[in-house]
This record gives structure tokens, C-alpha cells and sequence, in this order.
């Protein structure tokens, strides 16, 4: 009679191990192995490298969004001038932009005024938006401020204007070179309005990291703006940052009962909402396409283990009239799955860590390849492909592929297991 054993015991692995070892004779087992080893490392490192990108692009696009954005931008609906005409914007800037700065959680509260305008430089013209700050809330913008990518001197900013690296290039300006501002609401005249026109020198070029930014952006001093745009006494908007922007909901009540009654909010989520759930849409369908790729590459475990059990057949015959108990040869033919899909996960990882980590000489080595720029920053917003290894992500195709890898496994090794060692060994 049988006797049952330990699971997982010595000789069971001793007894797999010696079958994945195909002999010649048996290479088709072999060849089965192979690909099937193959085939889950491929499909995890895609997996992998998928979800690295996929984080590392959100992160990197909510960071320039909330690196040279407002948070919050408070703007008004609308007050009623001392003529009787309906005046946009705040007629008491810097009180309001006070009263907000004590909100809890509120880190910086500026007035602003925005306007678009051309820019030339004489030769070459381009439309572009301008953003009037006081210096120090200039300098505050983490991505455009203090500690960005930038040439020329910040504190020469109340001297002169700020150019985004992308408005620089197209007028082919640097530090040091004049620029004019043409706005077409400009002085009124008995012949009626002329385009205002002044030249203002470069004294600063950023590089938020956004091609939108940097290629429509101008920065200038608050009070020349409001001379500019003849908005003397007044502000277009209240930008407004958070202690932690992901919870923007929780402060707009607050700033908008602080801000008063003609007050509206836009925050950052409004503006680019739809983009970032479109980005977690595109995350969850990657995800299940690629989980399928991993399904289709465990599948192949089942085929080499079929063709296993067929050529062992003698020997699972054998082996059952020398008393190995049914368990043992269901947990030998599973150890020959499994061992499969543990190594296929394990390079796997391996290589999509490794490539996530190296994605930008990776991206230039196609771009050598290609013969051009293969990520285009004018449409995707960024100017590189980046990666963020996320600890959550790694583990969830670790997951994925040993547990396909081990249920897929079961049911060959379950039919070797049940098989009867009389009808194994009758032609023998």
C-alpha cells in the first residue's frame, strides 16, 4: 500500500528537475520549456516597463502642471465701476490676495494679470501669453523660479521680462537681447485704438518642462503689466497655491468665502481632469491587454506539460507500482510548471526593471535607429519619455504571472497525477 509522503519533498524536486532536463530524444519537451520561459519573460517586462512609463508620465505631467501653474485661480465674475460699467477683474488686489494667504493650508497668494499679445524681436513675430507678477511671487513657481532650469539672473527680473525657453528659440533671443510686445489694445486715440507697442529686455529664460509653457509664456513685472494692459489698480486673477494640490477640493470653499462674493474658482483639476482620467482609463485597459499577454505566455506551460506527461508516461506508470502516491506525482509535474514560470517571472523583472531604469538610453538608441526624435514634445506636452519604478506595480505582475503561472499549471499536472499506471504501462 502507498504510504503518503511530505509535501514537496526532495525527491520530488530531485525527480522534476530531471525531467525539465530533456534528452535529445525528448527535445521537443525541451524546445516547449524554452519558449515557455521566454514567453513569461517577455510578457512581464513588458508589464512591467508598461506600468513604469505609465506612472512616470502621469507623474511627470501633474508635476509641470502644478510646478508652473496656480493651484487655484480665483477670478471675478465682475464689479460694477464708479461710471456705472461692469469692470473685470479686483479693484483692491492685494487686500484680497491677503485675506486668501490666511486660509489654512494656502501657501502663496498673488494678484495677476494676464494678457496675450505678439512679441518680435524684429524679424521673427509670435503670439504669446503674458503673466504679471511681483518679483517675489515670480520667483516662488517651482519649475519656473528659484531651482529651475534657467539662464540669466532672477533678481534682474523687476529690470526686464522672462521668456519660456520654446518663445526664446522660435525669435532666436537670449539674455541680453531686446524683444518688442505689441498688444492690440492699446491707447485710445481720436482715431481710434492703436496697438500698444514696448521693447523690454531678456533678462531671464525658463524651462518649465511643458512645450505649451514654454512655447507661449511670458513673464513680467506686476506693475509694468498693469501699465501695459492699462489696468492700473487692478488684477485679472488670484493665483493661489495649496500645501497639497491632490486635495484641492477641501480648500475651495474656504478660499472662495475668503475671496467674497463676486468671486469663481478654477483649480488645476478642472483645467486638466479630463486629460488625467483619460490617462487612468488608458492605465486600466493596458493593463488588462497585457494581463491577457501574460495569460497567453502561461498557456504555453500547459502545452510543454501535456507533452511532458505524454513522454512520461512509463515512467509515471513506474513510479506509481513502486508506491509514489498520487499527490506526488501531481506535485512533480507542478514543480516542472512552476519552475517555469518562477524563472520567466524572475528575468522578467529583472530585465523590465533594468530597462525602466534606463529608458532614456534606451529612447535614444531608437532615435539612432529612427534618424529622428521619436517623442514628439509638441504633441505629447513633455519633452521626454520618463519612468517611475513604483514598488506596488512590480509586485502586481509578480503576482500576475506566478499566480497564472501556477493555476494554469495544476490541471496538467492533475491529469498526470490521476493517470492509471495499468493502461501506462499495458504496451510497454
Amino acid at each position: 500500500m502507498a504510504t503518503k509522503t511530505a509535501p514537496f519533498s526532495g525527491f520530488e524536486f530531485m525527480i522534476a528537475w530531471r525531467y525539465l532536463r530533456a534528452r535529445r530524444a525528448e527535445g521537443g519537451v525541451s524546445v516547449m520549456t524554452w519558449i515557455s520561459l521566454i514567453g513569461i519573460t517577455l510578457a512581464v517586462f513588458a508589464l512591467i516597463l508598461t506600468l513604469a512609463v505609465r506612472a512616470g508620465f502621469r507623474a511627470e505631467f501633474v508635476d509641470t502642471i502644478l510646478g508652473a501653474n496656480a493651484h487655484v485661480t480665483v477670478y471675478s465674475a465682475g464689479e460694477v465701476g464708479s461710471e456705472g460699467q461692469l469692470v473685470r477683474g479686483f479693484s483692491q488686489p492685494e487686500a484680497m490676495a491677503a485675506a486668501i494667504a490666511k486660509v489654512p493650508g494656502v501657501t502663496r497668494a498673488a494678484p495677476l494679470i494676464r494678457g496675450k499679445l505678439m512679441v518680435s524681436d524684429g524679424e521673427d513675430t509670435t503670439g504669446a501669453e503674458v503673466y504679471g507678477l511681483l518679483p517675489e511671487d515670480f520667483a516662488s513657481i517651482p519649475r519656473i523660479g528659484r531651482g529651475s532650469e534657467a539662464i540669466g539672473e532672477l533678481e534682474r527680473f523687476p529690470e526686464g521680462i522672462a521668456l519660456g525657453s520654446g518663445v526664446a528659440r522660435e525669435l532666436g533671443v537670449t539674455v541680453g537681447d531686446r524683444v518688442r510686445l505689441i498688444a492690440p489694445g492699446g491707447v485710445k486715440t481720436a482715431m481710434g485704438t492703436s496697438p500698444r507697442v514696448n521693447a523690454y529686455e531678456v533678462v531671464y529664460i525658463f524651462t518649465a518642462g511643458r512645450y505649451d509653457i514654454d512655447s507661449t509664456r511670458i513673464y513680467m513685472p506686476f506693475v509694468e503689466a498693469q501699465s501695459f494692459f492699462n489696468k492700473e489698480g487692478l488684477a485679472d486673477e488670484i493665483e493661489v497655491m495649496v500645501e497639497n494640490p491632490d486635495a484641492i477640493d477641501d480648500f475651495s470653499l474656504p478660499i472662495l468665502n475668503a475671496a467674497g462674493p463676486t468671486a469663481l474658482l478654477w483649480t488645476w483639476k478642472d483645467s486638466s481632469g479630463a486629460f488625467l482620467r483619460a490617462l487612468d482609463i488608458e492605465d486600466n485597459v493596458m493593463f488588462v491587454i497585457l494581463s491577457v499577454l501574460v495569460l497567453i505566455a502561461a498557456m504555453n506551460i500547459v502545452s510543454g506539460l501535456i507533452m511532458l506527461v505524454k513522454n512520461k508516461g512509463r515512467d509515471i506508470g513506474i513510479l506509481r507500482t513502486m508506491g509514489l502516491t498520487e499527490g506526488s506525482v501531481l506535485r512533480v509535474f507542478f514543480i516542472c510548471g512552476a519552475f517555469t514560470g518562477v524563472i520567466g517571472t524572475v528575468a522578467g523583472v529583472a530585465l523590465g526593471c533594468l530597462s525602466a531604469l534606463n529608458i532614456d538610453q534606451i529612447m535614444s538608441f531608437i532615435n539612432w535607429i529612427n534618424g529622428s526624435e521619436v517623442w514628439d514634445p509638441s504633441i505629447r506636452g513633455i519633452y521626454s519619455l520618463p519612468a517611475k519604478l513604483q514598488l506596488g506595480d512590480v509586485l502586481s505582475a509578480v503576482a500576475l504571472s506566478l499566480g497564472l503561472s501556477f493555476v494554469v499549471t495544476f490541471f496538467p499536472a492533475r491529469r498526470a497525477a490521476r493517470m492509471n499506471p495499468v493502461e501506462a504501462l499495458r504496451y510497454e
